[in-house]
């Protein structure tokens, strides 16, 4: 009995022995050469028109956009047709075995590829496009939610891409997920601080209290920039110590935050002067007054500072091939009197066009009446520079806005001759020589955006048509106080007669300094000194000055 139980065992232990390995045969082998050989050839027709015809065609295009996707997914796109042609070959080689082996290998290889290829799209081509739309916008969100995709999007896209090709070779991920779950809750435990500065980040992303770049104004009186806001910190630059500080963003999100920079680069200084109390003090506020007016690079009625320019002594006096400071100012506060009065054209031409849409739009607005609109709207673009264009796509006629290209004088163009008069400030440093033009250049990008969807309302209102002058007293309120004030009479310098105490009279002399942000942000510190080393000269010349 126990020897048959034992020849049973043995049956079927011998019953489980696995096949012997099938090899493929070579009708097989002969069918996976020839599907590999006509894939391949496929791939190389396909490079070829991919990436040598339709890449001549579009060189010929404006838009570089699709040129450029073409050769950064070169390589990636390479490498996956020809593993695709390799798993598609290998299904004339049966199944099972090592072709199974082979075949998941060849997956998951696909797999890393497509990773490698979504991560460099994103990180290449996705994040320098956002980067340029963020350069167009208003919006400061976008200045700050964009690094922080760089940087995390790539980080999931390989987390994922690994995930799947592990599961894709039949490695068990549920005991290393398991594992991994258990130490992200010691680690959270470990690092709450730094997720805490992560989510003030987070906070910080969607107040967004400041852009980079921007001037603000810390606790304890020191004057910095925002540099980087990271995952955990923020990298501020501190002008005065020229040294970096990072501060976590849980402190930077606690604390009151001083934005020199908004709502516009103007900032206001004051300065304490003693005059003798004999003195009369009408004769004092007239020299404190057109030592203020006089200064080039502060805020004031511009045909007063080009009156009182010259008698300004304390500036910089040509050297070499540079111009003079007077000289230079000058250049520039004439060509801002006519930014300033094509300014107010524009202005007073929107409140006229406003009235008269108010008038037609009674009852709404016929063809008749919105032809009448659309004209005015076309004679104010024409004082800003614009022009309109219409293109035939498909079965439709489309139109939008462009600069006109022409010598004569509109807003866009005095705007741009403007800041290239003012490139020749000899006191400007090597960095303003960019941040200047990309200043403007960028609130000219905004207005012709702006121009340009005020365009489409008037030109297709729909249910908007009661609405036009809304939208155009939007864009005018837009004009006066984010891209530039035709008049500054609240700006303008203030002196005022404080305080008499013994021998003296105090006066507080208040001005605004008209971009703190260039001079690597010094602008205002040497206007103030200029300005005080005038206001003692001037003074003794007078015989009133005196140390109070």
């Amino acid at each position: 009995m126990n020897i048959l139980i034992i020849l049973a065992e043995s049956v079927s232990k011998a019953s489980i022995v696995p096949p012997p390995p099938t090899f493929p045969t070579g009708a097989q082998i002969s069918s996976f050469l020839y599907t590999f050989g006509a894939s391949i050839v496929v791939v190389f027709i396909l490079y070829i028109l991919l990436f040598h015809l339709l890449r001549s065609f579009l060189r010929r295009t404006e838009k570089d956009t699709a040129l450029f996707i073409l050769g950064i997914l070169r390589i990636p796109a390479i490498a996956i047709f020809i593993l695709a042609s390799l798993k598609l070959s290998l299904t004339q080689l049966g199944s099972g075995g090592i072709i199974n082996l082979i075949d998941r290998g060849l997956t998951a290889c696909l797999i890393l590829g497509f990773t490698y290829g979504t991560t460099l799209l994103f990180t290449e081509a996705a994040v320098y496009y956002l980067k340029d739309y963020a350069r167009k916008t208003e919006a400061v969100w976008d200045d700050v939610l964009i690094p922080l995709l760089q940087n995390f999007i790539p980080v999931i896209t390989y987390l994922i891409g690994i995930s799947l090709f592990f599961s894709t070779i039949g490695v068990d991920l549920t005991g290393i997920g398991l594992a991994i779950g258990s130490i992200t809750v010691v680690l959270g435990l470990a690092v709450k601080d730094i997720l805490s500065d992560f989510f003030s980040g987070l906070v910080l992303l969607v107040d967004t209290p400041f852009r980079f770049g921007d001037v603000i104004s810390m606790p304890d009186g020191s004057i910095a920039i925002i540099k980087h806001i990271g995952i955990r910190v923020t990298k501020l630059y501190l002008i005065n110590e020229h040294c970096e500080v990072y501060t976590p963003n849980t402190t930077l999100g606690g604390q009151n935050i001083v934005n020199l920079s908004r709502p516009t680069t103007h900032y206001a200084y004051t300065i304490k002067v003693s005059v003798r109390v004999d003195a009369d003090a009408v004769v004092a506020t007239n020299i404190l007054q057109q030592i203020i007016v006089g200064h080039p690079d502060t805020l004031g009625e511009l045909d007063e500072k080009l009156q009182h320019l010259d008698s300004f002594a304390a500036l910089r006096e040509a050297q070499g091939d540079k111009l003079s400071k007077k000289e230079a100012g000058r250049l520039r506060l004439l060509i801002e009197k006519d930014v300033n009065s094509y300014l107010q054209k524009i202005e007073q031409a929107f409140e006229d066009f406003i009235k008269e849409i108010k008038k037609l739009e009674k009852g709404g607005l016929n063809s008749e009446e919105l032809k009448i609109i659309q004209k005015n709207y076309i004679e104010i673009l024409n004082l800003v520079g614009l022009v309109v264009i219409t293109e035939r796509q498909g079965k439709r006629l489309r139109s939008h806005l462009e600069e006109e290209p022409t010598d004569k004088a509109t807003l866009i163009s005095l705007i741009r001759q403007w800041y290239k008069t003012w490139l020749k400030d000899p006191d400007l440093v090597i960095e303003d020589q960019h941040l200047l033009p990309d200043e403007w250049e960028h609130k000219i990008e905004l207005m012709k955006i702006k121009l340009n969807k005020l365009f489409q309302k008037i030109s297709n209102p729909g249910v908007d048509e009661t609405r036009l002058d809304d939208y155009s007293l939007k864009f005018v309120e837009w004009l006066h106080d984010n891209f530039k004030e035709s008049n500054t009479a609240w700006k303008e310098p203030q002196v005022q007669l404080t305080d008499i105490q013994g021998s003296s009279m105090q006066f507080s002399v208040r001005f605004y300094v008209d971009n703190i942000q260039l001079e690597h942000w010094r602008r205002g510190n040497r206007v103030q000194n200029e300005i005080r080393r005038e206001m003692v000269r001037r003074l003794r010349q007078a015989y009133i000055y005196t140390l109070g």
